[in-house]
């Protein structure tokens, strides 16, 4: 077993909206850009980071606990675009509009597994879809692109990830799914 885990928060996508943003990102091409693997694709709520794999269990328990307090909400995408800086990107993100059910839980996760939980900016939602080789410069005119009707995500779940680290990609897997809300028990009318 390992000693360690490098563990996050986050939320798996919906197929229509994995296509459409695999499509979307392609305006990006560029040898300045690798793309996140289609498989790596999320949107990420909270990084924990590394952690002793024998502290698993009770962040598994704390996500039940917390996954609970939340009704399902629904994330409208904005843009694909540079970020977090347009000035001076590290990455091509696909920003949602805020929301405060979404900043709500993120600033919750923040406070159950952060040493600093004070310290953390704004949440916005995104997803990362591709990021900027360190190498070279990105182009100062990359475009922005919408989508040309509204793209709903509804997010009814949360999920606790796991990322191992490898090249030329991590390798991230999802541990363990918890849906939002309070679920019945077993044996509980309706």
């Amino acid at each position: 077993m390992q000693e360690h885990l490098r563990l996050f928060v986050a939320v798996p996508l919906p197929n229509n909206l994995l296509d459409y943003l695999l499509s979307a990102r392609e305006a990006f091409d560029s040898n300045a850009i690798r793309m996140v693997p289609a498989q790596n694709l999320h949107l990420t709520l909270f990084f924990i980071g590394n952690v002793p794999a024998i502290k698993e269990i009770p962040i598994i328990n704390h996500l039940k606990e917390i996954a609970q307090q939340y009704q399902p909400f629904t994330l409208t995408l904005e843009q694909l675009e540079p970020g977090p800086k347009r000035s001076a990107p590290r990455l091509i993100w696909a920003r949602f509009q805020a929301l405060a059910a979404f900043e709500k839980l993120s600033l919750d996760l923040a406070n159950v597994f952060s040493p600093n939980p004070s310290k953390h900016d704004k949440f916005i939602p995104h997803v990362t879809v591709c990021r900027f080789k360190k190498e070279i410069r990105p182009a100062h005119n990359m475009p922005l692109v919408q989508p040309s009707e509204k793209l709903m995500f509804p997010v009814k779940s949360l999920a606790l990830w796991q990322s191992v680290l490898g090249s030329p990609h991590p390798v991230y897997t999802v541990v363990q799914e918890f849906p939002l809300g309070k679920q019945p028990r077993q044996g509980d009318l309706t």
